[in-house]
C-alpha cells in the first residue's frame, strides 16, 4: 500500500529496492480512487501520474532517483472507492471492476517488457487480485503480511475476508512476525517467518558521522530519549510517554514521526516543556536525530495489534548501536532481550532506561550493530530468494 514516492519510506519498499540491486522490479502502486485523484487533482503526486491515472499512458516511472536502476514503478488508472459499501454483490461488482483496472495495468507492462516470466509479490494489499485473468499466470503467487489486518479501523471491515482469500490461493506466503506466522498457517501450510529488517547502512551512520545538531534539538536538555515513528493512537502508550517525561524532567524526550489522532494532546504530552514532537521525517533524515539520542525507546502498548507486529526500528537503533528500551509487546520483540531492556511494566521501563544509559558501553554498541547487521534488508532479500528457489524447483 506504500506508494514508491510517498513521503515515508516502508518496509515493502525496502525490500523492493533491496531486490531491485540484481533483478528487475516492477513496483505497482496501490491505485488510487477517483474520488482522491480529483480531490487532489493540483497536487504533484496526482499531476505527476495524471496521464497513468486518467489515460493509461506513461504509466512507468523509470529507476528514480535514489533508487536501483532496475527499479521500475508502475502507476495504474484511478478506481472506484468500495470500502464503504457492505459486504455482497454490490461490493463484488465494483471490486470486479477494480480488480480489471488493476490487472490491466499488469498485463500491460508484461507486454510492453515482453515478459515471459515473472513472480508476483503481494505485499499486505488484499483487496486487489481476488481473480486473476485469463492468461495471466505467474510462475509463483506469494502474498505477504505485515500486520493484523483485523485490528486497522478503515480495512479491517473487508480486509479480513479478503486476507484469507488470498493467503489460501498463494503458492507461500510470507508473515513478519511469529504471530502472524502461527495465525496464516492454519490457512496456508506453506507460511513463512521472514521479518522487517532495517537499512544498516544508512543507520549505522549515526554512530560513524559527525551529523549537525536537528533544529528541533537545539533547545533539547540533558539525555535525549528518542522515539521514531509512527505516533498512532493503536500502538503507542501515551500514558507510558507521560510517565517517563515526567520521571525524567531534567531531560528531554523527541518523538520524531507523524501523529494520526489527539492522544498526544490528551496525554498532556504537547504542554510539557521537556517533550518535543518533530512531526514526520524522510528515511534519510533519521540518522541525524539517533545520532545524538542516549536512549532508543519503543513505548508500545501490548495488545492484539502489537502482539503480531515486529517493529522496523528495533534494528534501525541497533544499527546505529544506541540502546534500546521497549516493552514486552510481542515473541519477536522478547526476543532481542540479549541486546535490548525489555519491561514488563512501566515502573520497570522508566528504571531501565536509567539502566540502559549507565551500563552503556562501546562492547554494547558493537554487539547491536551485530545483531543489525544480521537483520539487513540483503539478508532478508537472501531469505526470499532461497524460499523462491525451493518452491520453483518443486515446480
Amino acid at each position: 500500500m506504500s506508494r514508491w514516492d510517498g513521503k515515508y519510506s516502508s518496509a515493502i519498499l525496502s525490500l523492493a529496492k533491496e531486490l531491485a540491486r540484481e533483478n528487475r522490479v516492477f513496483y505497482v502502486d496501490y491505485p488510487y480512487t477517483l474520488k482522491d485523484a480529483v480531490s487532489k487533482f493540483s497536487t504533484t503526486e496526482i499531476q505527476s501520474r495524471r496521464n497513468a491515472l486518467f489515460r493509461g499512458k506513461n504509466i512507468y516511472t523509470l529507476h528514480p532517483e535514489g533508487f536501483p536502476e532496475k527499479f521500475i514503478a508502475v502507476t495504474p488508472r484511478w478506481v472506484f472507492s468500495v470500502n464503504s459499501l457492505p459486504p455482497g454483490a454490490l461490493y463484488d461488482f465494483f471490486s470486479g471492476i477494480n480488480d480489471r483496472i488493476f490487472f490491466s495495468a499488469l498485463q500491460k507492462t508484461i507486454r510492453d517488457y515482453n515478459i515471459r516470466k515473472f513472480i508476483l509479490l503481494n505485499s499486505f494489499n488484499p483487496f486487489f487480485g481476488r481473480k486473476f485473468p485469463a492468461g495471466f499466470q505467474p510462475e509463483l503467487f506469494i502474498y505477504q503480511t505485515r500486520d493484523d489486518i483485523s485490528q486497522a479501523r478503515y480495512v479491517a471491515k473487508h480486509g479480513v475476508q479478503l486476507e484469507n482469500e488470498m493467503v489460501k490461493k498463494a503458492r507461500f506466503v510470507l508473515a513478519t512476525s511469529s504471530e502472524l506466522t502461527k495465525a496464516k498457517a492454519l490457512l496456508n501450510p506453506d507460511t513463512y517467518h521472514l521479518p522487517n529488517a532495517a537499512d544498516v547502512e544508512l543507520f549505522s551512520a549515526a554512530n560513524e558521522e559527525n551529523f549537525p545538531l536537528p533544529i528541533e534539538l537545539q533547545n533539547a536538555r540533558g539525555k535525549i530519549l528518542l522515539y521514531m515513528g509512527n505516533i498512532g493512537w493503536a500502538r503507542v502508550d501515551f500514558q507510558l510517554l507521560k510517565k517517563i517525561a515526567d520521571s525524567f524532567s531534567d531531560d528531554t524526550l523527541v518523538l520524531v514521526g507523524p501523529t494520526d489522532s489527539d492522544e498526544q494532546v490528551k496525554a498532556g504530552l504537547t504542554t510539557m516543556k521537556n517533550v518535543i514532537f518533530t512531526g514526520g521525517k524522510k528515511l534519510t533524515e533519521l540518522p541525524a536525530y539517533l545520532a545524538y539520542a542516549d536512549c532508543t525507546l519503543i513505548p508500545f502498548q501490548c495488545n492484539t495489534l502489537t502482539k503480531s507486529i515486529y517493529p522496523l526500528k528495533i534494528n534501525e537503533y541497533l544499527a546505529a548501536g544506541k540502546p534500546v528500551v521497549a516493552t514486552n509487546f510481542s515473541d519477536d520483540i522478547a526476543g532481542f532481550s540479549d541486546v535490548a531492556y525489555i519491561a514488563d511494566s512501566q515502573d520497570a521501563f522508566i528504571r531501565m532506561i536509567q539502566q540502559a544509559i549507565q551500563e552503556d558501553s562501546e562492547e554494547k554498541q558493537q554487539s547491536r550493530i551485530r545483531t543489525a547487521q544480521g537483520n539487513s534488508w540483503q539478508a532478508r532479500a537472501n531469505d526470499f530468494w532461497n524460499l523462491v528457489e525451493k518452491y520453483l524447483n518443486r515446480k
